[in-house]
């Protein structure tokens, strides 16, 4: 039984917990002992409980998630949850806490409290947990969130996620950026003597080999990326980069979302695009690259290939990338956007209002 980083976490949060019966914290250390790799004989034994008992949990577990550990009554009916309520779980998780909560993220038992408190509305996290996981929803994973100033800020969001949720028929949408200066960096683990490896810290060695500048294009659609690694950033590199990522859509219409970077509008680029009127460019707000799909795949490719390789020379990084893109691109899926315009302009509404009631209390 395979257990993500993510379930490990919710279950040994379950086991420990002191706000839930001893039966169900029990269930959790059975399902984490199995993925563990632990025997089923010795998670029986451990447990107390019988062989059949263990395989119940694991496979409750695997079909249901933490809801699958809840004990529920013979005969009586399973209590539903209402569509609404679900909804009002998905858009309160994708806004920041309200100011006066003192929280800077939600966690499922923060959430269900406020829901309890604030709107009568009564779930256990366990369920909020559950609906966390099937709509890919890790607010504790968000970071600050900055507030752009663009003049344009509406328009252009309402521009962008009507490309990703409702596309022109028959168009490709591609989502382009550079990811600048990946590093090549040859990692190397000095041994330390035997008799402090115990005790002291290891720290690694990085040697710089030198830098490479990633061009990339994602097929909003497909889920495909096109890349390439040229050594510098420029209005030359980017409109040839651009020419290859358009060239597999002859005939169609194309949609590019990219951000305000000055070689994105160079007069070279301008006189492309006027020679090339089936391309078209969709800009993202200042200060807004998140709302660019490119930017999520950059930190998937910097998390599972780049970040902790070890590079000799910047052809073994720029091989790498290649390797990457290629093994992606064999069984390619799209991201699911799921925010609609009016839900991020209301969580900037909100920002914007948290943020003048926080410098108003801060000038008393």
């Amino acid at each position: 039984m395979k257990l993500s980083s993510e379930q490990v976490a919710e279950l040994r949060a379950l086991a420990g917990s002191r706000d839930v019966p001893a039966v169900l914290a029990l269930r959790a250390r059975i399902v984490l002992w199995a993925g563990e790799g632990r025997r089923r004989k010795d998670i029986a034994e451990w447990a107390g409980v019988s062989a059949p008992t263990v395989d119940r949990w694991k496979r409750r577990y695997a079909e249901l998630g933490l809801a699958g550990l809840e004990e529920h009554k013979r005969g009586a009916p399973r209590v539903q949850v209402p569509p609404r309520v679900r909804g009002r779980v998905i858009a309160l998780t994708r806004m920041s806490p309200p100011m006066e909560t003192g929280l800077s993220h939600w966690s499922t038992r923060s959430l269900a409290a406020y829901l309890k408190r604030s709107e009568g509305i009564s779930v256990s996290w366990h369920y909020i947990a559950r609906v966390w996981r099937e709509e890919n929803l890790q607010p504790h994973r968000s970071g600050t969130f900055k507030i752009s100033k663009d003049p344009a800020f509406a328009e252009k969001v309402a521009d962008v996620v009507g490309l990703y949720l409702d596309p022109p028929g028959g168009a490709v949408v591609l989502s382009v950026d550079e990811k600048t200066q990946v590093q090549a960096l040859d990692r190397t683990q000095p041994v330390l003597p035997v008799t402090f490896a115990a005790t002291e810290k290891r720290t690694a060695d990085y040697v710089r080999h030198g830098i490479t500048n990633l061009f990339a294009a994602l097929n909003v659609g497909t889920g495909e990326v096109v890349g390439e690694c040229h050594p510098v950033r420029d209005t030359g590199n980017f409109l040839a980069f651009l020419k290859n990522a358009v060239k597999p859509h002859a005939g169609k219409e194309i949609h590019v979302v990219l951000d305000n970077l000055s070689i994105h509008t160079a007069p070279a680029v301008r006189e492309w695009l006027d020679e090339n009127p089936h391309v078209h460019f969709h800009f993202t707000p200042i200060g807004s690259s998140w709302l660019n799909q490119i930017e999520i795949r950059f930190g998937i490719i910097t998390r599972q290939s780049i970040r902790r390789g070890t590079f000799p020379s910047v052809a073994a990084l720029v091989t790498q990338i290649r390797n990457y893109i290629d093994a992606w691109n064999i069984n390619a899926k799209p991201f699911t956007w799921t925010a609609t315009t009016n839900e991020i302009l209301a969580k900037v509404r909100l920002a914007q209002r948290n943020v003048k009631k926080l410098v108003a209390n801060n000038s008393k």
